[in-house]
Protein backbone atom coordinates (compact mmCIF):
# COMPACT_ATOMS: atom_id res chain seq x y z
CA UNK A 1 0.00 0.00 0.00
CA UNK A 2 1.17 3.44 -1.17
CA UNK A 3 0.98 6.21 1.28
CA UNK A 4 2.16 9.77 1.53
CA UNK A 5 4.27 10.83 3.62
CA UNK A 6 2.46 12.65 6.62
CA UNK A 7 -0.75 10.09 5.84
CA UNK A 8 -3.22 8.79 8.37
CA UNK A 9 -4.21 5.38 9.08
CA UNK A 10 -6.79 4.85 11.77
CA UNK A 11 -6.58 7.56 13.58
CA UNK A 12 -2.39 7.50 13.88
CA UNK A 13 -0.30 10.16 11.90
CA UNK A 14 2.53 7.94 9.89
CA UNK A 15 5.67 9.86 9.01
CA UNK A 16 8.34 8.58 6.55
CA UNK A 17 11.66 9.59 6.75
CA UNK A 18 14.05 10.15 4.27
CA UNK A 19 15.59 6.72 5.21
CA UNK A 20 12.02 4.84 4.60
CA UNK A 21 11.78 4.47 8.08
CA UNK A 22 8.26 5.25 9.58
CA UNK A 23 7.71 7.12 12.27
CA UNK A 24 4.46 6.67 14.29
CA UNK A 25 3.47 9.77 16.48
CA UNK A 26 0.41 9.76 18.35
CA UNK A 27 -1.79 11.76 18.22
CA UNK A 28 -4.22 12.33 21.52
CA UNK A 29 -7.94 11.54 21.21
CA UNK A 30 -9.50 14.70 23.16
CA UNK A 31 -13.26 14.83 24.53
CA UNK A 32 -15.42 13.44 27.62
CA UNK A 33 -14.16 10.51 29.43
CA UNK A 34 -17.10 9.01 31.07
CA UNK A 35 -17.41 5.94 33.18
CA UNK A 36 -20.48 4.18 33.92
CA UNK A 37 -20.87 2.05 37.71
CA UNK A 38 -23.94 -0.26 38.27
CA UNK A 39 -24.14 -0.44 41.88
CA UNK A 40 -26.32 -4.00 42.26
CA UNK A 41 -22.88 -5.89 41.06
CA UNK A 42 -20.15 -3.31 40.68
CA UNK A 43 -19.85 -4.08 36.58
CA UNK A 44 -18.08 -0.89 35.35
CA UNK A 45 -17.46 0.19 31.63
CA UNK A 46 -16.32 3.58 30.19
CA UNK A 47 -16.57 5.39 27.10
CA UNK A 48 -16.09 7.97 24.73
CA UNK A 49 -19.48 9.21 23.90
CA UNK A 50 -22.88 9.01 26.23
CA UNK A 51 -26.54 9.43 24.78
CA UNK A 52 -30.29 9.73 26.31
CA UNK A 53 -32.51 7.63 24.06
CA UNK A 54 -36.17 8.55 23.97
CA UNK A 55 -38.15 6.10 22.93
CA UNK A 56 -41.85 6.05 21.40
CA UNK A 57 -45.00 4.56 22.98
CA UNK A 58 -44.28 1.10 20.48
CA UNK A 59 -40.78 1.04 22.61
CA UNK A 60 -38.86 1.74 19.08
CA UNK A 61 -36.19 4.37 19.00
CA UNK A 62 -37.46 8.26 18.44
CA UNK A 63 -34.61 10.50 19.61
CA UNK A 64 -30.84 10.99 21.09
CA UNK A 65 -30.87 13.55 23.72
CA UNK A 66 -28.01 15.29 25.29
CA UNK A 67 -29.63 15.48 29.01
CA UNK A 68 -31.25 12.50 31.06
CA UNK A 69 -34.83 12.31 31.67
CA UNK A 70 -37.13 9.95 33.74
CA UNK A 71 -38.22 7.66 30.95
CA UNK A 72 -34.79 8.17 28.63
CA UNK A 73 -32.05 4.82 28.70
CA UNK A 74 -28.95 6.11 28.73
CA UNK A 75 -26.35 4.64 25.74
CA UNK A 76 -22.87 4.27 26.06
CA UNK A 77 -20.63 5.20 22.59
CA UNK A 78 -23.85 5.34 20.61
CA UNK A 79 -22.95 4.74 16.89
CA UNK A 80 -25.44 4.27 13.51
CA UNK A 81 -25.27 0.71 13.89
CA UNK A 82 -24.18 0.08 17.62
CA UNK A 83 -23.29 0.72 21.09
CA UNK A 84 -21.29 -0.57 24.32
CA UNK A 85 -24.20 -0.26 26.52
CA UNK A 86 -28.01 0.53 26.89
CA UNK A 87 -29.90 0.93 30.35
CA UNK A 88 -32.97 0.24 30.53
CA UNK A 89 -35.29 3.71 30.94
CA UNK A 90 -34.52 5.80 33.81
CA UNK A 91 -37.09 5.65 36.35
CA UNK A 92 -35.80 8.05 39.27
CA UNK A 93 -32.51 10.80 38.91
CA UNK A 94 -31.03 10.48 42.17
CA UNK A 95 -28.84 12.81 42.90
CA UNK A 96 -27.06 15.22 39.85
CA UNK A 97 -24.12 17.13 40.40
CA UNK A 98 -21.33 19.00 37.78
CA UNK A 99 -19.65 15.68 36.65
CA UNK A 100 -21.55 13.17 37.92
CA UNK A 101 -25.71 11.65 38.04
CA UNK A 102 -26.51 8.64 40.14
CA UNK A 103 -29.88 7.39 38.67
CA UNK A 104 -32.25 4.10 39.30
CA UNK A 105 -33.62 2.20 35.40
CA UNK A 106 -36.31 -0.31 36.06
CA UNK A 107 -33.48 -2.94 36.40
CA UNK A 108 -30.24 -1.30 38.19
CA UNK A 109 -29.00 1.76 39.96
CA UNK A 110 -25.84 3.34 38.36
CA UNK A 111 -23.46 6.00 38.70
CA UNK A 112 -22.42 7.97 35.92
CA UNK A 113 -19.31 10.41 36.50
CA UNK A 114 -17.19 12.28 33.45
CA UNK A 115 -14.02 14.16 33.23
CA UNK A 116 -13.65 17.24 30.20
CA UNK A 117 -16.96 18.08 29.92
Amino acid sequence: MNRIPGDTVAGVFFKISNMSKIEQVKIPISGPNYTLARHNDGKTLRGANIGWVEWNDDGKFKYLHQKPEVGFSLMVDPHSWSYTWLTTPVTDIIEQGDRYIIFQTENSKYELTWTNK
